[in-house]
């Protein structure tokens, strides 16, 4: 008797089978929990992919993973996936890894095979050098799981530890990350909130009024505005999410992908018209905004700042200089007249410590008065603080050059990437003042006597003070000593510079053999 079938007896077609596996996959949790993010103001993990990378270029990874906990109605709850979008693509035609976390997917909580699926990605990362994105949008650790889920986050905790320096990891916050979750980003090199729809605590508000009795909001406690100008947290806060994303594909256009591989080169463009030659004010007390020194020297439009809402008297981030990607450190004399206290220089020494660790060359321009006084700064440990910042410019070995704008007085002189720290060249304008301490407080130590002793105190006070400003308030008594190696016009500033990069472009520097070094942290 022939074979003979029946439709409901057919095997089920291998391919339709597969096409309704990947739809399941790619639905996440469904269209209404879709559209519940949508009302909220947040994009999918799917759409957020979809504009952070280039058009067609995600390769998913782990699409059908399922978790194999029991329990608590879990062996019922099986989605593929298990909360979180791994995979590659590119961004500008680059390799970049990227995970993207599904809220709508058990609220995009970490479980272990959630937690796998992103440490196979960063020892992908790791072994293929190109770096490591990812987008944040979670309730924290799956309680159902227990102790696996803290496993999972330590497990990643880990590989973002073997990570750092080796290839650039950021991170963005497009929802709640709280409790153990909030370590992963705070471990990476830069962290994008999204204004009305993110937030990173510890601790929620509810735990706080508890233990601590004070009554805060989401927003106040972990908000993008509260970590990206009080706290320090985040280095960028974007009014919404796709502004974020776009975000970090410019980023990632002043970064290489690895330790090993040189900054990225663009085209040249020249800089904004800023007259630098006039910038510098007659009075040594009147401010000027230090953006107006980098728009007249950087490529135009190329400056990319790091933290721009925190710690303002000091300006870090990227630029681009004859097409060339640079780190710009900068005292920001229209803030607290550019003084370095602790929340500037716990900024700077860390952007230091990440150019060094890519190869991305630094340019300081230098116009600070000192280190912060009070007894705040000094009970919180100015003297630890400052430190690091100092630290980070010694161990550098990039190409590291200085141009002194203006003031550079004290211990202040020597941290701001100084000759006598390895600075590979330092250049000071005509208006740079060099000394101990300002040309006042000078007078008023070392002719104390003399002026108490003077028929008109205040006269002989004026005399000393401008004997000392032409001894020792200009660049040339340094400029003898070869600890500034050229005084320039500040409207060649930006020549000199490109120049320089050319001529360290090759540097290379050795730091005494060791396991690593103690920073004072």
């Amino acid at each position: 008797m022939p074979d003979t079938q029946t439709d409901a007896d057919a095997p089920l077609d291998p391919f339709a089978d597969l096409d309704r596996r990947r739809e399941e996959a790619r639905a996440g949790g469904g269209e209404a929990r879709i559209a519940r993010q949508h009302e909220k103001g947040k994009l999918s993990a799917r759409e957020r992919l979809d504009i952070l990378l280039d058009p067609g270029s995600f390769q998913e990874l782990g699409q059908f993973v399922r978790h194999q906990a029991v329990g608590f109605g879990l062996e019922r709850q099986r989605p593929y996936g298990d909360g979180v979008v791994t995979g590659w693509g590119s961004i500008d035609g680059r390799m970049v890894y990227v995970y993207s976390q599904d809220f709508t997917v058990f609220g995009g909580s970490l479980g272990l095979a959630h937690a796998r699926k992103i440490v196979q990605l960063m020892e992908l990362a790791l072994e293929n050098g190109a770096p490591v994105i990812g987008l944040n949008d979670s309730g924290g650790a799956r309680i159902q799981e227990g102790v696996a889920a803290l496993g999972g986050y330590a497990d990643l905790f880990l590989q973002n530890t073997l990570a750092s320096g080796v290839v650039p990891q950021i991170s963005a916050i497009l929802g709640p990350c709280a409790g153990g979750a909030v370590y992963s980003p705070a471990i990476t090199d830069f962290t994008f909130m999204a204004r009305g729809t993110s937030y990173m605590f510890v601790t929620g508000p509810n735990v706080v009024k508890t233990v601590t009795n004070e009554v805060v909001t989401q927003e106040e406690l972990g908000g993008a505005d509260t970590h990206a100008s009080r706290s320090g947290v985040a280095h960028r806060a974007f009014a919404n999410e796709a502004a974020l994303l776009l975000g970090i594909r410019e980023l990632m256009g002043y970064l290489p992908s690895n330790c090993e591989d040189p900054v990225p080169l663009a085209p040249e463009a020249a800089p904004e018209s800023v007259d630098l030659d006039g910038i510098i004010p007659e009075s040594p007390s009147t401010p000027y905004d230090i953006h107006d020194v980098i728009r007249g020297v950087v490529d135009a439009k190329s400056f990319f700042e790091i933290h721009p809402d925190f710690a303002e008297n000091i300006v870090v981030g990227f630029a681009r200089l004859g097409g060339r990607s640079v780190g710009i450190v900068a005292n920001q004399p229209a803030v607290l007249a550019g003084v370095l206290d602790i929340d500037a220089s716990v900024k700077a020494a860390r952007f230091v410590r990440f150019c060094d660790a890519f190869n991305i060359p630094l340019v300081v321009f230098e116009d600070v008065p000192g280190f912060m006084p009070g007894t705040d700064q000094e009970w919180n440990g100015i003297i630890r603080h400052g430190a690091k910042l100092l630290y980070a410019f010694c161990e550098a070995t990039v190409p590291k050059v200085t141009v002194i704008t203006r003031k550079a007085y004290g211990g202040a002189y020597d941290v701001m990437n100084s000759k006598h720290i390895r600075a590979d060249l330092n250049l000071a304008w005509p208006s740079a003042e060099i000394a101990v301490m300002g040309p006042k407080g000078a007078v008023e130590i070392i002719r104390k006597r003399e002026i108490a002793a003077a028929d008109d105190p205040a006269a002989a006070e004026e005399q000393f003070t401008e004997e000392y400003r032409e001894r020792f308030a200009n660049p040339y008594v340094a400029a003898e000593r070869g600890y500034v190696d050229d005084v320039i016009r500040p409207s060649e500033t930006r020549q000199r510079l490109i120049s320089a990069m050319t001529m360290l472009q090759n540097k290379v520097q050795k730091l005494p053999r060791k396991k690593h070094g103690n920073l004072p942290l």
